[in-house]
């Protein structure tokens, strides 16, 4: 069953098209990897699925709902959370408090309620602390709550991006090249992670991705991009000897040496 479709999907910034018609569609409970070389547009793409940008035309289903024309904040209560190819922490709190600040959509206890420090306030501040320090566990970050998190090593900052998007409790999980900058055994708790949170958490993960080794592994379906369009879609294995994807990394001519 699908769950996020994507139907002749266009982005325009005046003459220069970074997406052209992408079609997909992400069926419930799989891993799916956009791929493609630098420039492929598949960030921009991310960021119409999440509201960031509005697409020029198209659709964006999830659910078979509509979500074009959301603001970021309204596609997340939706179900949809992603992570950032830069890291986009606050550095100046703690761990803690920034998979807490993941939770804002979900809480009730508004401004007047807040400042009166009225008893259920506290008590529902209680209760996103304790479901923050378990989503920490769920990680690994646990034994770092009470740091600052710029003070966090580069891979433990990617998890607690992830840990943060958890918060939002989605659907969907989006993940902008969540290796990026991680050395080989953080990249491998980071495959044991996105297996785990699939199956346990019933989510459907999208990740853009350059690390091809984790790609090949981890995904049941890829989608490859190059220059805004999509030129492939399949199993790894028809990802690997596909002679457009060969040609988009390796340049004309490349298939046919390679084959």
């Amino acid at each position: 069953m699908s769950i996020l479709t994507v139907k002749n999907l266009t982005k325009q910034f005046g003459g220069l098209v970074a997406n052209s018609n992408i079609n997909m569609e992400v069926q419930k409970g799989s891993i799916t990897a956009v791929i493609g070389p630098n420039g492929a547009g598949k960030t921009t793409f991310f960021n119409m699925v999440t509201g960031v940008y509005q697409p020029t035309s198209g659709e964006i289903l999830l659910n078979n709902e509509s979500i074009v024309g959301l603001k970021p904040h309204q596609v997340t209560k939706k179900g949809i959370a992603r992570t950032f190819q830069n890291i986009r922490l606050f550095g100046a709190i703690t761990v803690l408090e920034n998979v807490m600040i993941g939770m804002h959509n979900h809480l009730h206890g508004g401004l007047f309620s807040t400042i009166l420090n009225l008893p259920r306030v506290r008590k529902e501040e209680k209760e996103a602390r304790k479901e923050a320090y378990r989503l920490l566990e769920y990680v690994g970050l646990e034994s770092f709550f009470n740091e600052e998190a710029r003070n966090l090593p580069y891979g433990a900052q990617r998890k607690l991006e992830i840990a943060r998007a958890l918060a939002t409790k989605p659907k969907v999980l989006l993940l902008d090249e969540p290796a990026a900058g991680m050395n080989p055994k953080e990249t491998s708790e980071l495959t044991k992670l996105i297996y785990n949170m699939r199956a346990e958490l019933d989510l459907t993960i999208v990740l853009i991705e350059h690390d091809m080794k984790l790609v090949m592994e981890i995904s049941e379906h890829i989608v490859v991009l190059d220059h805004g369009e999509k030129i492939a879609e399949g199993t790894p294995d028809e990802i690997r000897n596909n002679e457009k994807v060969i040609e988009a990394y390796l340049g004309k001519g490349a298939a046919t040496t390679a084959s």
